[in-house]
Order: structure tokens, then C-alpha cells, then sequence
């Protein structure tokens, strides 16, 4: 059943032409200060993320709204979105409220210019999520503050340890203790509460502030996940533990100083995270497998996806990607050195039916290179390559079938550009990109990627990441 949404106008109730379905929990909405606007509910968290769950169409000046939510929505973090009209006939403007839906119905009176200023935009008497939440954040803003202040100052300190020095990290250790202490007391005193879910995601891990730049960020990774309960369910229905592990792989990531080291990395830190989550709640467990699924398959991270292959044996992995992981991997485990290249026909320029099988060329192995010509990374792979490429003697090594995945009307028009200054490449664009049957086929998570392949055996010789790397296999 679909949402019912009421307009309440001098004490009558109208049936919106809205469809309709049943509610446990309200939001009533009283628009001011503005001509009309669209009102919009969306969740921050789940399956229907940033989807809209709830709305209204037009809401005038002075009415009220009100807006259904479904039950299994609770309790989570929402987005309630304005599309507004300050004047009548005037162009609608956008601003947005995010609010925390859990047992309580909610009555907000909203300037929707000013829907984050709460001297124009305010719940109703006695509302406890939101406004705690607000009380929190003020308080917890405060005692950052000077909290921020020495931990910037000795994550820059390069000189060696000092009487000030040592002051100054014994004076942060001590406000920490009694910051994260404060956070505990925080959670235990409003458990009754869904934000007490969101408060431990401020939890400040210890850190050593000996050593280098590099030094101190491992410390903070090795304390990462001192204050988290991953036995606490309701972690996955906030939108901080996305934010928060989002954090903790951008520092995984600043440390890489290659795309192969950042890959070793961004695994590392996967199973890091993994097995720290593991025996925790099931449903933690699983969202953290479908996490890093996500993110190696956007990233191309195939030491990562292949990482993930312990944990889909386990019945106590609750993960919602379990099929996509296992086709992916076992398309993976396909194209290893030594296996045969799959097969496949796409169609050239002028029509004809290429077939990469049949496909002998004039040297004794071809590369099989798939690339955007929108993606700056392939830019610079295609242009070292084709440097390469054109140096005395190169071409008689290998040929070179280029297969973009552009896909979109802006995409194609750059890719049509792009190979006029290719010459000696056979240009190829798979319809359907990155979801085609060709880049399912050889497990195309992102681009670019290359496959060097012994012409006459069709056979894979080497999957190198880098040009010195593929010039070292075609040497061999």
C-alpha cells in the first residue's frame, strides 16, 4: 500500500487524490513564510536511500501536511526536502531538513529558507530525538573544540620530542579519557533513544603522536574501532557508519604512494575491518562484506574482491551481494595466466563483425585493453601506451585491440575523438559499457585493464597493471 498524505485546512480534514496506505508513525508539517512548496521525505540509510518514501505535492502558505511513514522505515535518519516557492508564479528553490524518525510522531512548523535556523523552523513541545540530537551537538561542538586544537598541533609536529611536546600530548590524553567518557555516559543516559546509536561514532581512538605523519595515522587505524559496538544492529540503520568507514578507508588510502599499493591497501583495510565486525551482530557482519563489495568493484580491486571469498562461506555473513560476489569472482578466477581468453564479436566502424578469436593480427600476441576515453586514469595509460607503442620496433610485438565502455552521448562523442590520435589500433566500442557482455565476460569492475594475450593459442599471458610491467611480459 501506498502513502496517505491529509491537507488540514481551518480544522477539516481533505483526503489528498495521493495513493494511500496504512501508518504507525506521522509527521505533521506546517508550512510558513513562503508561497507554497513541495514537500519530500528520503531516507539516509537501507534500500530505498535517498529514494522518496513520502510526499506532498504542493503544500500552500499557512496549511498542514501530513506525512505517512511506514514501520519499517524505524527507526533511521531521513532527508526532508523543500522545493519552495517564496512568491506566487516565482521559481522553485531547494533546502533541506534532516530529521530522526523513530516512535514518536513529529510536528514540525518550518520557514523552509530557514529550516536549520530553529528561531524560524521548530518541533512540537516535548519532541525528544531531534531536539537531544541538537542539545548533543552543540555541547559535543564545545568540547572538540580545544580537543581539535592540540590534536592538530601534534599530528604537524615534526621536531623531536620537547618538555612541550610530551605537556601537550599527557594534556590531550587526559581531555580524551574524559571526552570518550562523556560519550559513554551520553549513550547509556538516552538509550532509550535511536541517537544513542549515533553517538558513539564521536568516540576519539588513542593515538601516538611519536614518529612520523605516517606513524600517526597507523596509530589512529590500529584504535580505529575502539569505541564501536559492531553487536549493536542499529548501527546500519544510521548514515554515519557509512561516513565513518568512509573516513576510516580514505586514511588506508593517503598512505599509498602507487594505484598496486593502494590496492594492497584498500584490501588490507577491508579484512581489517572484517574481522573486527565478525562476531558481532550478523547483519553488521554482512553490511560490512557489502561495503567493501562496493567499493572494490567500483575501484577495480581485484585483490580485494578475492579477499571477500572466506566470509561468503560463512552462514553467519549476512551479506545481501552474496550472488554478485560469487559470479564476480568466479569470472576472476577465469582469466588467470595461462587460461584461455574468452571469446567475443563486436562490431567495427564500418560494420563488419569483429571476432577476437579469429583475430591472428601480424604479431604473436595482441593486447586486449578496455578503456573510457572520459576516465582520466585511462587518459594517461593510453597515452604512455601509445608512446610505447610507437618507438622503433614495438609494433612488431604486439597488436593492440582497444575496446572502449563508453556508453553515454557525451562519453561516445569524446571516444570518437580520442582514437584519430591512435593510429595502428583496432578501435572497438562495447554497447553497454562497463554492463556489456564483453566487460561481464572478462570481469571489468572499472577501467582501465589489460589483458596480453598469445595471438595464435588465445591464450592469457599476463594481466599487467602498468606499462613497464607490459613491457616486461611481452619481453619474456
Amino acid at each position: 500500500m501506498k502513502p496517505k498524505t491529509f491537507l488540514i485546512l481551518n480544522g477539516l480534514i481533505f483526503l489528498c487524490t495521493l495513493p494511500c496506505r496504512s501508518q504507525d508513525l506521522s509527521i505533521k508539517i506546517h508550512l510558513q513564510g513562503v508561497s507554497e512548496s513541495k514537500l519530500t521525505l528520503l531516507p539516509l540509510s537501507g534500500k530505498k536511500a535517498m529514494k522518496p518514501v513520502a510526499e506532498q505535492a504542493v503544500l500552500k502558505n499557512g496549511e498542514t501536511a501530513l506525512l505517512d511513514v511506514s514501520p519499517e522505515l524505524l527507526p533511521g535518519e531521513f532527508v526532508l526536502r523543500f522545493d519552495y516557492k517564496e512568491k506566487e508564479g516565482s521559481s522553485p528553490y531547494p533546502s533541506e531538513k534532516q530529521i530522526i524518525l523513530n516512535k514518536q510522531n513529529l510536528e514540525l512548523f518550518v520557514n523552509p529558507p530557514y529550516c536549520n535556523n530553529s528561531d524560524s523552523t521548530w518541533f512540537q513541545k516535548g519532541e525528544e530525538e531531534n531536539t537531544e540530537y541538537a542539545r548533543f551537538n552543540l555541547e559535543n561542538a564545545k568540547k572538540k573544540m580545544q580537543l581539535g586544537l592540540l590534536h592538530n598541533l601534534l599530528m604537524g609536529w615534526v621536531d623531536n620530542p620537547s618538555e612541550f611536546f610530551l605537556h601537550a600530548t599527557d594534556e590531550y590524553e587526559k581531555r580524551r579519557s574524559l571526552y570518550n567518557q562523556w560519550i559513554l555516559a551520553q549513550a547509556k543516559l538516552h538509550n532509550h533513544l535511536f541517537i544513542s546509536h549515533l553517538f558513539r561514532f564521536q568516540f576519539l581512538p588513542k593515538i601516538s603522536f611519536n614518529g612520523s605523519e605516517e606513524d600517526k595515522t597507523q596509530s589512529i587505524l590500529n584504535h580505529y574501532f575502539d569505541g564501536i559496538d559492531f553487536g549493536d544492529s542499529l548501527l546500519i540503520r544510521t548514515a554515519n557508519l557509512k561516513d565513518w568507514m568512509n573516513n576510516y578507508v580514505n586514511l588506508y588510502g593517503s598512505k599509498a604512494k602507487t594505484d598496486l599499493m593502494r590496492d594492497s591497501l584498500l584490501a588490507m583495510a577491508g579484512q581489517t575491518a572484517i574481522e573486527k565486525c565478525k562476531g558481532g551482530n550478523q547483519k553488521i557482519y554482512g553490511w560490512m562484506v557489502d561495503y567493501f563489495y562496493a567499493g572494490y568493484e567500483s575501484f577495480g580491486i581485484k585483490k580485494g574482491m578475492m579477499m571477500l571469498q572466506p566470509y561468503l562461506d560463512d552462514p553467519n555473513c549476512l551479506t545481501s551481494k552474496r550472488q554478485q560476489i560469487v559470479r564476480r569472482l568466479e569470472s576472476m578466477n577465469k582469466l588467470v595466466a595461462g587460461s584461455p581468453a574468452p571469446d567475443f564479436s563486436l562490431e567495427n566502424s564500418d560494420g563488419s563483425l569483429f571476432s577476437f578469436r579469429s583475430y591472428k593480427g601480424i604479431t604473436k600476441l595482441k593486447l586486449l585493453l578496455f578503456w573510457s576515453a572520459d576516465c582520466e586514469h585511462c587518459r594517461n595509460l593510453v597515452s604512455q601506451l601509445n608512446q610505447w607503442y610507437q618507438q622503433s620496433g614495438n609494433s612488431d610485438k604486439l597488436d593492440i585491440i582497444a575496446v572502449s565502455v563508453d556508453d553515454t552521448e557525451t562519453e561516445i562523442p569524446v571516444w570518437e575523438k580520442a582514437v584519430k590520435d591512435l593510429p595502428g589500433w583496432r578501435h572497438l566500442r562495447a554497447k553497454g559499457g562497463v554492463n556489456s557482455e564483453v566487460a561481464n565476460k572478462y570481469a571489468i569492475l572499472s577501467t582501465p585493464a589489460m589483458f596480453l594475450v598469445d595471438s595464435k593459442k588465445n591464450v592469457i599471458k599476463s594481466n599487467p597493471d602498468s606499462i613497464d610491467q607490459l613491457e616486461k611480459d611481452v619481453n619474456e
